[in-house]
């Protein structure tokens, strides 16, 4: 195979560090491995056979090696599974060449840049974990994913009655990708053709999610803001917390129950309330000899007066995570996880804390099952810990390390008004998970209808048919064969219609809002993903064939926000409501003439 002329090194792409050629043309933090889809992914290689103007020749074609043309950036995505899929590659032509303004020369090397973002925004949408159920099924493929429909019921051909899941059809995770770029190489050789000549390293593998960045008041890097890593509690600051993938302002990076600023609302009824992060790492940073023998999110419940009441942990998503043997949980883990945190999932699922000093399994350390969310209890809070023994198999020490910013919650307990349901919507937020509301305040439902009219001829009006028995004709009644008329059938014709349009509207009005939960909230209005909760006979069956698969009688269902503005800050008059104006995405039903 032809060889190139020179060598080719990766100079930009999204994951880099302090000493690379990166360092020097973009701002910190540059080696963060969590980015964003919907921002630019630059690619950059640069080919040093040559000054930037300089166009490549046939004539420097020798032993095989010639100069570069063209780069191939073949782009490749996974979940984490190790099956890489490619989505598509780009044929790049050397940048526009640079030249000083004073005297014309030219900077060496030949430069190839592209972004890939626009391709690889294509493959993320987002994940639903069933409600009331407490994980998804698998991080490869999520829940409920977004984009195509997952065709799960493929079967292989091995096996009396194959296997139920295949590779075929079926969509990868709505919420997350692994990503690589390889560059393949092009050259013009002696008799003046575009040839292939093999490829460089690729880059540096990232993890790209589904979020969104505002100019105005976002920093675009995530690695010192939601992606948990190694770093554990000590590395937890002020200016660093490891936060969920939620704007949702009721969270704190002090466990201190007296500084966060907002406690989110939920009610003990309610059975999706979720929270969602990236994990890349899962073990004590200042010991990578350590493995957590036990993963959890670690919550406590607190009265009205700020009393400590209960603890408990939640670990379903932790069947999500890869093992080091069978003893304890691996390092590298580089997924995203969902958790169900809401009240009524909690006092059916949660754990009393247990400090396993025996091995065995980590997910199946959890014995003796609390409900720790009583009458008495005002509000409670979550975060994300590792545990493990440095000592192991010794019985003690046992050390907990926090890897995530504390997320607070109070209990609602207003009563339903029975004429006029609460309406629990959910949404894609900015950060790539799932947020979720209850609106309570005047509800509104009502039906917008339009009609396609079409005109026919009339019935006749002059001419029916007789019924009565004379010398020329008897008619029997028991003869019809129908209730036509024979005639005179005017409830037929004139200006028919031959469809009904009809979608059913409504709004619902939320709670008075402070300006940080405006700002998160007006987030559901910006999403194009939002849902309510339903609950129908639809639904209802759906629980009662696979409780499993739906462990709730109610569903989501899509609906579109019609809002056209909204106000989120108002100085004069003080805290802010929203009316959420929204139709559901499934169109009413009608009959065709």
């Amino acid at each position: 195979m032809a060889g190139i002329n020179g060598q080719v090194d990766w100079q930009i792409q999204p994951l880099d560090w302090n000493n690379s050629n990166l360092a020097g043309s973009f701002w910190n933090d540059r080696s963060n491995y969590l980015k964003s889809v919907n921002d630019p992914l630059r690619y950059q290689v640069l080919w040093n056979g040559a000054n930037e103007g300089t166009e490549p020749s046939a004539a420097n074609f020798s032993g095989g090696n010639g100069d570069v043309v063209n780069i191939i950036f073949k782009v490749e995505t996974t979940v984490g599974d190790g099956y890489w899929q490619e989505l598509g590659s780009i044929k790049k032509s050397r940048d526009i060449a640079n030249k000083r303004y004073d005297d014309g020369s030219q900077p060496f090397g030949h430069r190839f840049t592209v972004d890939i973002s626009q391709l690889v925004s294509n493959e993320l949408s987002y994940s639903l974990c069933p409600i009331n159920k407490g994980t998804w099924q698998s991080p490869y493929y999520g829940g409920m994913n977004g984009g195509l429909t997952m065709q799960d019921n493929v079967l292989s051909g091995t096996g009396a009655m194959g296997t139920p899941i295949s590779r075929y059809n079926v969509s990868r995770n709505g919420t997350f990708r692994r990503l690589r770029v390889t560059p393949y190489y092009e050259i013009i050789n002696g008799d003046d053709k575009i040839v292939s000549a093999g490829s460089g390293s690729a880059s540096n593998t990232i993890t790209v999610i589904n979020s969104v960045n505002q100019f105005e008041k976002d920093s675009v890097y995530y690695y010192t803001q939601f992606m948990h890593n190694s770093k554990g509690d000590s590395y937890i600051t002020s200016t660093s917390p490891k936060r969920f993938n939620t704007r949702c302002p009721n969270w704190y990076h002090n466990i201190n129950a007296n500084k966060v600023a907002y406690n989110k609302s939920v009610r003990m009824d309610e059975e999706a309330e979720f929270l969602q992060w990236y994990a890349s790492q899962t073990y004590n940073f200042d010991d990578d000899t350590d493995f957590y023998n036990l993963i959890e999110l670690y919550g406590k419940t607190f009265t009205a007066d700020g009393s400590f009441e209960n603890e408990f942990v939640l670990v379903d998503f932790t069947r999500l995570l890869d093992l080091n043997g069978v003893n304890s949980f691996a390092h590298n883990q580089d997924r995203m996880l969902i958790q169900n945190v809401s009240p009524a999932f909690i006092n059916n699922n949660a754990f009393a804390p247990q400090e396993d000093s025996t091995g065995g399994l980590p997910v199946d350390n959890y014995t003796t099952p609390i409900s720790p969310i009583t009458a008495n209890t005002h509000r409670y809070r979550l975060y994300f810990r590792g545990f493990y023994n440095p000592n192991n198999p010794a019985p003690n020490p046992w050390v907990s390390v926090r890897h995530s910013a504390v997320n607070w919650y109070e209990i609602d307990r207003e009563d339903e008004k029975n004429a006029y349901d609460f309406v629990r919507f959910h949404w894609l937020n900015s950060m790539g998970g799932i947020d979720s509301y209850t609106a309570k305040r005047d509800v509104v439902e009502g039906l917008t209808i339009s009609r396609d009219v079409i005109e026919r001829k009339s019935g006749d009006r002059t001419w029916y048919q007789d019924d009565k028995n004379n010398s020329d004709v008897t008619f029997n009644t028991s003869l019809y064969h129908s209730d036509t008329m024979r005639g005179g059938d005017i409830y037929k014709g004139g200006r028919e219609v031959s469809s009904v349009n009809a979608e059913r509207v409504q709004s619902v009005y939320t709670e008075p809002l402070n300006k940080s939960v405006a700002k998160w909230l007006e987030e559901m209005i910006l999403s194009p993903n939002v849902w309510i909760e339903m609950d129908t006979e639809a639904t209802q069956m759906g629980n009662t064939r696979n409780p499993y698969l739906r462990p709730s009688d109610k569903e989501y269902i899509p609906v579109i926000i019609t809002n056209s503005d909204v106000e989120t800050v108002n100085q004069e008059n003080g805290l802010v409501k929203f009316n959420i104006e929204y139709t559901l995405a499934h169109k009413v039903i009608t009959q065709r003439n």
